[in-house]
């Protein structure tokens, strides 16, 4: 049935650098600096993310960065804090 799979999808866990478990609602810190496409400073090493949401596709984090706004991450270059 086609709610069965969707259930399992939702099952996927994500995991930080170091190989911890992210959920929704946790910080996390970038853990190198990142090219953003169309601005022209890169989200520098060290920056503090609140609040994720964690989401399917080719990048796992919906979030809102300081002076970025939303943005998607992907969850390698993430540690949890």
């Amino acid at each position: 049935s086609a709610v069965a799979t969707e259930e399992a999808s939702e099952e996927k866990v994500f995991k930080d650098a170091n190989g911890n478990v992210l959920t929704d609602g946790d910080s996390v810190t970038v853990i190198k600096d990142l090219k953003v496409k169309g601005a022209s400073n890169p989200i520098k090493m060290g920056t503090k993310v609140k609040n994720i949401r964690l989401v399917d596709g080719d990048h796992d984090i919906d979030c809102k960065i300081d002076g970025f706004g939303p943005m998607k991450l992907k969850s390698e270059f993430v540690k949890k804090i």
